[in-house]
């Protein structure tokens, strides 16, 4: 079956916008203060839960609050309150447009909110809710944390390469675009099982 958490990205390999990527990290300061960037050091404390490097941004760090809310909420009587669900839901929305962009993989800028974008995320609703896996979520994605730290080193070290081969060809080598996209997919997934927003355990997968 297929993981309740599904990442598109419409490729952009060819005629890149070299301007814009050239200055990526400057044009994103906005997105990333509000619902954060993407890092490789794992931080063994309370903000690993919502991202790997506590680069969650200021929503981000309101979801992670809200999943604390939930996870007792869940734990004690399995119940997923509404409107905690669609913030930390839209919050992921937002961030997965907007690493898409920090990550290379888009050159459009992305919208403050929800609107279109050739980057997306959906999340499928639990039919139940598994209180047990809950219970331990933290103990559970450690092994997820461990690999992603590896898999993120090396997304930052391939990046840097295709950076400048976008600023010298306009195009990005399409082995590692497709690496940047599994990298995304493999974060977001894991980022929504620890926000509680799903209870099947992501798999350590690109694709």
């Amino acid at each position: 079956m297929a993981y309740p958490v599904t990442v598109s990205v419409e490729p952009l390999l060819r005629n890149r916008n070299k301007l814009t990527t050239a200055f990526r990290l400057i044009l994103g300061i906005p997105h990333w203060i509000l619902v954060g960037g993407i890092g490789f050091l794992v931080s063994w404390r309370a903000s690993t839960s919502t991202s790997l490097g506590g680069q969650n941004g200021v929503l981000g760090y309101v979801a992670f609050l809200l999943a604390i809310v939930s996870w007792f909420t869940l734990v004690i009587g399995a119940v997923h309150i509404v409107a905690i669900r669609q913030f930390t839901t839209f919050y992921m929305r937002w961030r997965a447009r907007a690493l898409a962009y920090l990550m290379l993989l888009e050159d459009a800028y992305p919208p403050f909110g929800d609107a279109p974008y050739p980057a997306s995320i959906e999340i499928v609703d639990p039919p139940t809710r598994d209180r047990l896996t809950i219970a331990f979520r933290i103990i559970l994605a450690i092994p997820h944390f461990f690999v992603l730290f590896f898999v993120l080193f090396a997304w930052w070290i391939t990046t840097v390469v295709s950076w400048f081969a976008i600023l010298f060809t306009g195009a990005y080598p399409e082995g590692l675009y497709g690496f940047g996209v599994g990298t995304l997919r493999w974060l977001l997934r894991v980022e929504c099982y620890m926000l509680l927003l799903v209870d099947e355990y992501p798999p350590f997968s690109l694709d």
